[in-house]
């Protein structure tokens, strides 16, 4: 049976963002983008049959939240319940241990495969794991840098440069300045 996927579209500090949710928990957030069609196409890419409509209360809440983040506030989103589908086994490791961090609490790629039980080869296979997170912010995939505590990539609207004033909001600062955003992408504006 087809699970009935809401989303909810709303503006923060940041951008606007898309958050899509089924009975069972949070499916998809997209984060920041200067325009609320951008992170609506972003979110129908990811829930092709996600209807828009207005949240009811608890996803509401989150919603609420998401914005008192970007605003500075410290939240955490650690008890959000989420339903990300079916993943590849490993992801699903990755996101379990990735989710654990708290505010302002950083790890690298290579960390988390080590605490895994696999080898630094698996230091790629953890960044297309964060690339791929269908729920950042819930999954702090931003709190997960490069060797070095380097920005690294980050695939949201803005890339390295958002991930950077994500971190920065958390208290975070990088030891090595992100890469220059694409001019093609919209950072965010805070």
């Amino acid at each position: 049976m087809a699970r009935r996927t809401g989303y909810h579209l709303f503006e923060t500090p940041a951008g606007f963002v898309a958050l899509g949710w089924n009975e069972r928990g949070i499916s998809a957030l997209r984060l920041p983008a200067a325009n609320p069609g951008e992170s609506e196409r972003a979110l129908l890419r990811r829930l092709p049959g996600a209807v828009r409509t207005a949240p009811p209360h608890a996803v509401g809440a989150i919603a609420r939240d998401v914005g008192r983040y970007f605003a500075g506030d410290r939240i955490g989103f650690a008890g959000v319940p989420v339903d990300i589908g079916a993943q590849d086994p490993f992801f699903e490791r990755v996101y379990r241990l990735v989710r654990g961090l708290g505010w302002g609490e950083t790890t690298t790629y290579g960390a988390v495969a080590k605490e895994l039980g696999v080898g630094p080869e698996f230091a790629r296979d953890v960044g297309q794991a964060m690339a791929r997170n269908p729920v950042p912010l819930i999954i702090p995939c931003h709190r997960v840098l490069a060797a070095g505590g380097r920005i690294g990539g980050f695939s949201a609207p803005g890339g390295s440069l958002s991930k950077a004033r994500m971190l920065e909001l958390e208290g975070v600062v990088a030891d090595a300045a992100p890469a220059p955003a694409d001019k093609a992408q919209t950072s965010f504006d805070f």
